[in-house]
């Protein structure tokens, strides 16, 4: 499983870090508009080429997969010029901007035979599949409580009157689409697509959501994904039933212990052996590349159509605006 990578971001980092974990798996190629940006992570990590022209990326034949880990509103042009040369894809969550970006590259994915990932840790990890296994002894279930705030260096740079990507519209930015997408994969994994969907944001004077609340509501249940930018909480998941509450420590998007409470019982559960998250990912698309599991692939796809199409209501609740929506 060779890889080009797209990006020179902390997650860049991060993500070669896990692969440099898996046996069978390795970095062939970086892309970055400047060379001397990519020459630390490249040196880091043994990458012998550098490319700073994508189209010399996309033709290189050494190349299984492309990860696109660029600005959001690049994803979409990105990942399909890579199917279009016939690379496999994993794409950095958000996956794209729209509904429609997403059934696009679905569909050319399909056309060409190939794999297409959207890259998100939450749903991979073990102890996510934990929780699915002994969420249904909570009972009839209330509420889903989820908190993933992380104040964002860049948010500072926004207060001196710039406009980062991280909270740019052009860029398809802000709070829901970088950091609450989290709390939305980790409750529409569990429990399918919400009745009603409804977005409450705190924005910038540029129409970018800094903060804001996401309230689905289930037959049953409310479900409640606080995510931010622009402030600092403890993360957490919280899942309450007549039965008792799940809790899951340092929020959703790493799971990093879950705690079971029945009545007066206190269950630890925690399979999870590395602290870097983006290795569970890694090790299923491997699995599905190596074993040419269309199916398995194809299902996750469905997926995060099913997850972006929430999402977009969402932001469309709270009147956030991208450039690609008007695309």
């Amino acid at each position: 499983m060779r890889i080009g990578t797209i990006g020179t971001g902390l997650i860049v980092d991060v993500f070669l870090s896990a692969l440099n974990k898996i046996d069978g798996a390795q970095c062939v190629a970086m892309y970055s508009r400047k060379e001397e940006t990519a020459k630390p992570l490249a040196e880091k990590y043994q990458v012998e080429t550098i490319y700073t022209d994508l189209e010399k990326l996309y033709m290189d034949p050494t190349i299984d997969f492309i990860y696109v880990a660029s600005p959001n509103s690049l994803h979409y042009e990105q990942a399909y010029r890579a199917l279009e040369h016939g690379k496999h894809v994993i794409c950095e969550k958000p996956f794209t901007s729209t509904v429609s970006e997403t059934e696009n590259l679905m569909k050319l994915a399909r056309k060409n035979r190939l794999m297409l990932f959207e890259g998100i840790t939450t749903i991979h990890l073990p102890n996510y599949q934990l929780i699915k296994q002994h969420v249904g002894k909570l009972g009839q279930l209330k509420f889903v409580q989820c908190n993933y705030s992380q104040y964002s260096s860049k948010y500072d740079a926004l207060l001196r009157g710039e406009t980062p990507n991280a909270f740019n519209p052009e860029f398809s930015g802000g709070a829901l689409a970088d950091i609450n997408i989290y709390n939305l994969h980790f409750i529409l994994n569990l429990f399918g697509a919400p009745q009603s969907v409804s977005y409450t944001a705190n924005k910038h004077p540029n129409g970018i959501d800094t903060s804001g609340v996401l309230v689905m509501k289930y037959p049953t249940f409310i479900a409640e994904c606080v995510g931010a930018k622009d402030t600092r909480s403890m993360n957490f998941v919280l899942i309450q039933g007549e039965n008792g509450y799940l809790h899951v420590e340092n929020g959703a998007n790493g799971c990093q212990n879950v705690r079971l409470h029945l009545k007066d019982k206190e269950i630890l559960l925690n399979s999870q052996t590395t602290l870097n998250t983006l290795y569970y990912e890694l090790l299923v698309f491997k699995e599905i590349f190596e074993l040419k599991d269309f199916e398995r692939c194809n299902e996750l796809l469905d997926y995060s159509h099913s997850v972006m199409e929430v999402y977009e209501k969402a932001r469309k609740t709270a009147d956030i605006v991208f450039a690609a929506d008007n695309q």
